[in-house]
């Protein structure tokens, strides 16, 4: 049974799972599922279609659902899925998509969305991930799983930002981010491997080498990159983690790289 303060408003349609609380001038709109054990705290307001799963806590002036931030938007009925188990914090802002992206923002699990971060249209946002204090996706990002994201940080519309990589504070991200990486700057350019994430997260000093021997290689000044690229794929096929870095390159080739460097 939902525990629904007094002074919260919830639009009839809205539905809510098993034990959701909601608490003082909450407002919940018409179109919202809320999954089993969701919590809000004061003030917060979820609205358009929006979708949370279960156990997410979010904390006061959060709005989650709102109207894109895009001029051809005509108020189409679009979407925001958020996963389970997210902590999202004061200030935080998810918008639905739009028709002329893919129609839905995707949030994934098991996150934390610090104070005044923002998740743009259309994004998708993976698993465990952290966006500190007012890290901002532009629209149509894509952020894997195990991203970490600095404070005041930016990332550019439709930027890709690979698994396990690290995004650090005040950094303007304009070409995207390979698996693994590490970036700071304005605008961002590569600094090495997350090695710092990368031995938190478990892996193993034969992994570590691999990626960082690979990298080397990569981002050498012999040859062309193309063709660095394909020596790396070749001498190192046999790593999940260095095959990761080049398919992600190859994923989408006419999209411009964080290079190292002020490049």
């Amino acid at each position: 049974m939902a525990n629904i303060h007094p002074t919260a408003i919830v639009q009839d349609g809205a539905k809510l799972g098993a034990d959701v609380e909601i608490g003082p001038y909450s407002l919940v709109g018409a179109h919202v599922t809320l999954g089993d054990g969701v919590r809000l705290q004061s003030h917060v307001v979820i609205e358009g279609e929006t979708e949370i799963g279960e156990s997410c806590v979010i904390h006061p002036f959060a709005n989650l659902g709102g109207p894109p931030q895009h001029s051809a938007h005509k108020g189409e009925l679009t979407r925001l899925v958020i996963g389970a188990r997210n902590t999202i914090r004061e200030h935080v802002t998810m918008h639905t998509g739009t028709v002329s992206g893919r129609g839905v923002t995707l949030v994934g699990s098991d996150s934390l969305f610090m104070a005044g971060s923002h998740v743009a249209h259309d994004c998708i946002v993976g698993n465990s991930v952290v966006m500190a204090n007012c890290a901002t996706l532009g629209g149509h990002v894509h952020m894997a799983d195990f991203v970490f994201m600095g404070g005041l940080a930016a990332a550019h519309q439709f930027s890709r930002i690979g698994r396990y990589s690290f995004i650090g504070g005040l950094s303007a991200v304009t070409k995207d981010v390979i698996p693994f990486g590490s970036v700071w700057g304005n605008h961002a350019h590569l600094e090495g491997l997350n090695l710092v994430g990368l031995k938190r997260r478990g892996f193993s000093r034969e992994q570590v080498n691999q990626l960082r021997a690979a990298y080397r290689l990569l981002f050498a000044d012999e040859g062309t990159f193309q063709e660095r690229l394909a020596d790396v794929a070749e001498s190192y096929a046999g790593s999940p983690e260095v095959m990761e870095i080049v398919g992600f390159i190859q994923a989408d080739a006419n999209r411009p790289l964080c290079l190292p460097g002020l490049d």
